[in-house]
């Protein structure tokens, strides 16, 4: 059987014969454990690094501290939401399932609880939840934070499967929401970016257990481009992959199975991505060398299949390290900012190497949700954390804007307080929540101060 690595490699030799700012500097003075985000991308030396063990401790150390506490969970954000020279606050301790109902399939998770640390337990409760994303080291209450989505036109984010929360305030005190408790404070803390309280425990609607038949299938971009509208109708779950340089991407489909367990051969995505940065490096002068030697490598890959339990289907193991821009666009432009988006890096951004990712997300009604009200399709461009993004994220972010964009609150933006002001239409009702809840502004770094016209801090 041809070795797929070893083709393209062959394939690459022959035809090489033939505004976002600059990295926050570490601050000065003796603290000890400096924080960095997983690309390396954010990094801060708090004064203190904290992680309660139960409840009554954290309100312990909200009642009794002062200064600028900033909630961290697993540092997979690239957007600088967590940097603070004052207190980071980790809800590591605070996880687990602790509650279940299985007649109406919800269950109670502590905030610090890592999404894929949820599947097995709550499959063995008699529950799944009902989306994932595709990286699962993320924590709970900062994927929600953050609005972290997977795919499915069907399917909304996270936030949205939220029936309930508890967080603790900035007096420590603890509050209670949900649709019929403190109605706004919940549609505000669905999605709060940190800013409202500390997030201790979420209940979800979920699920029965269930099995996902997974597709991953390689074509033509035009071919790609010309069904993603009726694949994403289609299939449960569905997005699409784009390899830069190539004419061709990849479809990524799940469906409800009773199949048995089981999988095709898989290549590596790890290896794969650092086998393009080899063909980059190879021809990045040759873009219709490097055409050829993709596609050809392209047209070799077989369909692969893998049937498993859900919480185990939706989830990629992502070891190369990259920083991420991505924008939630109305789903009724996406394709065609898509196609200004690929003509735009394949015209002047030959260095890039990283496909880019598609996904469909449900609307919903969550103040700070950036799929708040419309049906969305969303784009995400990586660069190798090595190297400088701010070039070709600058590039292709006003075509992001352009056609309404809203970024994803965990990746890059350039976006100030107006901008997301004239993109959200409950961006006061938050602001004058957060005030309420927060009057001290303690749960403000300084970048979220700036998009809430508070003093910096």
């Amino acid at each position: 059987m041809l070795n797929r690595r070893s083709l393209l490699t062959a394939l690459a030799g022959l035809a090489a014969a033939g505004g976002f700012g600059a990295l926050p500097a570490l601050a000065a003075g003796k603290r000890r454990l400096p924080w960095r985000n997983w690309s390396g991308s954010q990094q801060c030396l708090p004064e203190a690094r904290v992680a309660p063990a139960t409840l009554g401790e954290l309100q312990e150390l909200l009642a009794g501290s002062s200064g600028i506490i900033r909630p961290v969970g697993a540092g997979h954000s690239f957007s600088p939401l967590v940097p603070t020279d004052g207190t980071l606050l980790s809800l590591s301790r605070l996880g687990g399932i602790s509650a279940l109902d299985n007649e109406s399939l919800q269950a109670t998770i502590g905030g610090g609880t890592r999404l894929g640390d949820i599947g097995q337990p709550l499959q063995d409760a008699g529950q799944a939840l009902l989306n994932m994303p595709d990286i699962d080291e993320q924590t709970l209450a900062g994927s929600l934070a953050t609005a972290t989505h997977g795919t499915g036109s069907g399917l909304g984010c996270l936030s949205s499967f939220v029936t309930g929360l508890q967080l603790v305030d900035a007096r420590g005190d603890v509050i209670e929401c949900d649709a019929d408790h403190n109605a706004d404070l919940f549609q505000a803390a669905k999605v709060s970016l940190g800013s409202l309280g500390v997030i201790t425990q979420v209940r979800m609607q979920n699920m029965e257990p269930y099995r996902l038949r997974r597709e991953t299938v390689w074509m033509e971009l035009e071919d790609i481009l010309e069904n993603a509208e009726s694949m994403a109708e289609q299939h449960r779950n569905f997005e699409f992959y784009y390899v830069p340089f190539s004419g061709w991407g990849f479809t990524d489909s799940h469906d409800l199975s009773n199949e048995p367990t089981g999988a095709t051969d898989k290549a590596d995505p790890n290896a794969g991505v650092m086998t393009l940065k080899s063909v980059r490096d190879w021809m990045e002068s040759a873009p219709a060398l490097r055409r050829f030697s993709l596609s050809t490598y392209a047209s070799f890959l077989d369909k692969e299949v893998t049937v498993g339990n859900s919480w185990s289907n939706y989830a990629n193991e992502r070891n190369v390290r990259f920083n991420e821009m991505e924008y939630h666009l109305p789903r009724e432009s996406g394709l065609r900012a898509l196609r200004e988006v690929i003509d735009t890096l394949e015209s002047s951004h030959h260095e890039v190497f990283f496909p880019l990712e598609v996904r469909f997300v449900k609307s919903d009604d969550i103040w700070l949700s950036p799929f708040y009200g419309r049906e969305s399709l969303s784009i995400a461009v990586h660069r190798y954390f090595e190297e400088d993004y701010q070039p070709y994220f600058r590039a292709l972010e006003p075509i992001f804007r352009k056609h309404g964009g809203r970024p994803h609150w965990g990746k890059l933006n350039t976006l100030n307080a107006g901008d997301f002001r004239a993109l959200y239409p409950h961006w006061d009702d938050f602001a004058e929540m957060r005030q309420q809840m927060d009057p001290e502004g303690r749960f403000l770094n300084s970048y979220l101060s700036r998009l809430f016209g508070e003093a910096g801090v």
